[in-house]
């Protein structure tokens, strides 16, 4: 099976790699131009690239990618995963088996941009990844093949992308031979069960502390790595601070929402207990505008902690 492959991220390494060390002969490898990242702002290679690259695997990277780009190489079948770019009605014609999307969730639910970390922050017990086959419509072509995996109470969203990854590497390869063999079976997606994943945004990482403590820990791991949820701190300059784990304590103290209560310890390490709407949080791991991210403990004994101080929209 000749098959071309399509993907940017760091999400799409595993699947080429799993398609290089299988019987299916990688022809072709197309991907997002480099791109200008870091704080030097460097034009940097993605990810699915230095793989390639490194493979020796021929790489192609269109700013709009044609159907006659992919049919010069007479592929069998195109496997698609975090591509990052529209793929025409035409192209999808090219490859005599069509194109196979992997998505990281359980669809219908949370088709989409950001379908793992919506997952966790709606407290969905959990995800998993599908084999869909690509049709002009988002992320609504029919299924071959899902795995589902449990959503863990301290997994964050870097977490699961990198267990979601290595799952779906396995799951595309094996319904490649399905689908070779003539064995795949597809089934239609429910649309009165369809929910979306919406892209996330800076302005969801400020944390509202009148939320309840099992909320804000599921926004805490949800917007880790990105965006990472942010709070103002009294006394503290240049921005808001950025948190980066808690623990989520169902029993609360009766203050006000977002009043610290002072230094504490937790099953997770020594960290800064906070009120939130209903129960505490204990904030274990945190950043200062400009400084590394610390433990809770250190934070405390550098910076105001006190009990009284009110964080957030107080602050």
């Amino acid at each position: 099976m000749r098959a071309v492959f399509f993907g940017t991220s760091e999400f799409a390494v595993p699947t080429l790699r799993a398609l290089m060390a299988s019987a299916v002969e990688v022809v072709a490898v197309f991907t997002q131009p480099d791109r200008l990242a870091g704080r030097g702002r460097r034009l940097t290679p993605p990810p699915v690239k230095t793989c390639a690259l490194e493979a020796g695997l021929p790489v192609l990277q269109p700013e709009r990618i044609r159907s006659t780009d992919v049919a010069d190489f007479r592929p069998d079948v195109g496997v698609v995963a975090a591509y990052g770019q529209i793929l025409s009605r035409k192209l999808l014609g090219v490859p005599r088996l069509g194109l196979l999307n992997l998505h990281p969730s359980l669809l219908p639910r949370w088709r989409g941009a950001a379908p793992i970390q919506r997952a966790l922050l709606e407290g969905d017990s959990e995800t998993g990844v599908c084999v869909m086959r690509v049709v002009p419509e988002l992320d609504a072509g029919a299924v071959l093949a899902c795995r589902s995996l449990p959503i863990g109470s301290r997994d964050t969203s870097g977490a699961l992308h990198d267990k979601l990854s290595v799952l779906g590497a396995e799951q595309m390869v094996a319904t490649l031979y399905s689908l070779e063999k003539g064995e795949a079976t597809e089934e239609p997606q429910d649309e009165s069960l369809v929910t979306y994943a919406d892209k996330l945004q800076k302005e969801e990482a400020r944390l509202d502390w009148r939320l309840p403590a099992s909320r804000l820990d599921r926004l805490i791991r949800g917007l880790n790595p990105w965006p990472v949820a942010e709070t103002s701190w009294p006394e503290i300059t240049g921005g808001p601070v950025r948190i980066w784990r808690a623990w989520p304590v169902p029993e609360g103290s009766g203050v006000a929402s977002g009043e610290v209560l002072g230094p504490c310890e937790s099953p997770e390490g020594e960290g800064i207990r906070v009120a939130a709407g209903e129960g505490d949080l204990v904030i274990l791991e945190i950043q200062p505008p400009g400084k590394k991210k610390m433990d809770g403990g250190a934070f405390a004994r550098g910076y105001p902690c006190d009990p009284g101080l009110v964080l957030g929209e107080g602050a």
